[in-house]
């Protein structure tokens, strides 16, 4: 089903917006017949309540959709995708929503319209929204069909998403938008000097890669870099089985940087956009990279490597290397990198590292704005002794496990050359089945972003 709202001129059912505290004032000013049935119903407003409304003639005259308290929406997002959910196929037309709420809304029932049907017949909510009045319904499209890139990228398991699947479905990206596109693979890796990307992924049946995809030849100069590890069993350091079951999301970073690259080329975001994925499997064969051994980096830097499932970072830190020689205006990395992050901030926050408090004043906003939540973790310096092992320049696996998503970005941050940097340590899954969120792959920080960018570049 595409992400589309329904004409504006389609025949619409109104759907009542109603708070909890509102149920009653509400009814009191509908006819005699409307207030009986919907007193009779049992009609609470409670969020995620809905109720059909039967006209003269038997049809749908109205709905009325719960909004709850202030206090319960303050628990959630995107509120009426529930509704959306559990309304009957047709169109309908908000009424009573506050207008600060509307594109929120409005996104989250274009959401509902995502099932991933690609190995079973799925079925999505049947309901279609008109477009309240005041929102920019071209780019809440944009948004989610994005937003449904990411899901599909995720959710597609690693038989079906290795190296050369996640390729192709950056080059159909670039061809759908006219960009650009360049891709390094197998040996010619060591040729080119990506060491550590050709060092993770060689054990693999599928060779690594680094694509890079560029596009816009005006404005300032964005560099998005996704983590693109299509499966990880940990290498020689191997998961245990529990950890493995949902290594086919650790490409959710490079995921997330396709989602919100899709929206800048749809919404025609000014700037001059790159896009840099080391696509990768961290597999086990004769020739894995091993504990202890040590790496050099593209930019020169040593790495020894006390654990092989601390590979995210390594191969992000020779596209961070490479992406960092443009010398672009902002460079940001995604990432499903630590589990620490998980601990510290839970799945649902996407806790980010940056040293511009301008950037980071943007991106809360924007995240609050947009019901995309973000949260700012430190770049604390004194812990790069922790990643300094003595033996080579640095260590990809601190012992201790204290602070770890904080050393790991603070070892991406040796690679980003300078130049203006952020980092995203996301978790990619929605672990319930959520208002416009069902279990599965999920984009994070992607909307935050492309709210705050022009800000955050002087668009």
């Amino acid at each position: 089903m595409p992400f589309e709202f329904a004409p504006a001129d389609a025949p619409a059912i109104p759907l009542h917006v109603i708070g909890q505290e509102d149920v009653e004032a509400w009814a009191g000013e509908q006819p005699d017949g409307v207030a009986g049935w919907v007193r009779a119903a049992g009609f609470s407003g409670a969020l995620g309540a809905t109720l059909l409304v039967p006209g003269e003639d038997g049809q749908i005259a109205m709905a009325l959709a719960g909004y709850g308290t202030e206090q319960a929406r303050a628990r959630g997002r995107f509120h009426l995708a529930g509704a959306a959910a559990a309304l009957p196929e047709g169109a309908y037309r908000l009424e009573g929503l506050p207008e600060a709420r509307a594109a929120e809304e409005a996104l989250g029932w274009l959401l509902t319209g995502y099932a991933f049907d690609r190995y079973r017949d799925q079925s999505p909510a049947k309901a279609r929204l008109v477009a309240p009045g005041g929102v920019d319904a071209a780019r809440l499209m944009a948004i989610a069909e994005g937003e449904g890139l990411t899901r599909d990228l995720i959710n597609t398991p690693a038989s079906d998403m290795g190296p050369e699947e996640l390729e192709a479905a950056c080059a159909g990206l670039a061809e759908d938008f006219g960009a650009e596109i360049e891709v390094v693979r197998g040996e010619a890796l060591l040729e080119r000097n990506f060491p550590m990307i050709h060092a993770v992924g060689r054990a693999a049946g599928q060779a690594p890669r680094l694509i890079d995809m560029r596009w816009g030849g005006e404005g300032p100069a964005l560099t998005l870099v996704g983590k693109g590890v299509c499966f990880d069993t940990g290498g020689l350091n191997l998961k245990p089985g529990a950890s493995m079951g949902l290594m086919k999301k650790d490409m959710g970073g490079a995921a997330t940087v396709l989602g919100l690259a899709r929206m800048i080329m749809a919404l025609e975001v000014p700037v001059r956009l790159r896009v840099l994925v080391p696509a990768v499997e961290n597999s086990v064969s004769a020739d894995a990279f091993r504990p202890g051994d040590i790496l050099t980096a593209r930019n020169g830097l040593t790495v020894e490597v006390n654990n092989t499932d601390a590979e995210g970072r390594l191969v992000l830190a020779d596209a961070l290397s490479f992406g960092a020689e443009d010398d672009p205006d902002l460079m940001i990395s995604m990432a499903t990198l630590t589990g620490a992050a998980r601990v510290a901030v839970g799945p649902d926050l996407a806790p980010y590292f940056t040293d511009d408090g301008e950037f980071a004043a943007a991106v809360d906003a924007a995240g609050a704005a947009v019901a995309d939540p973000v949260w700012r973790l430190p770049f604390h310096t004194p812990y790069e002794a922790m990643i300094e092992p003595g033996i080579a320049d640095l260590d990809n696996a601190p012992k201790g496990g204290l602070a770890g998503a904080i050393t790991a970005a603070l070892f991406l941050r040796r690679f980003a050359g300078g130049t203006r940097y952020a980092h995203f340590d996301i978790y990619g899954w929605s672990t319930g089945n959520g208002p416009a969120r069902p279990k599965g792959g999920v984009g994070m920080g992607a909307r935050a972003l492309l709210e705050a960018l022009p800000g955050v570049l002087n668009l």
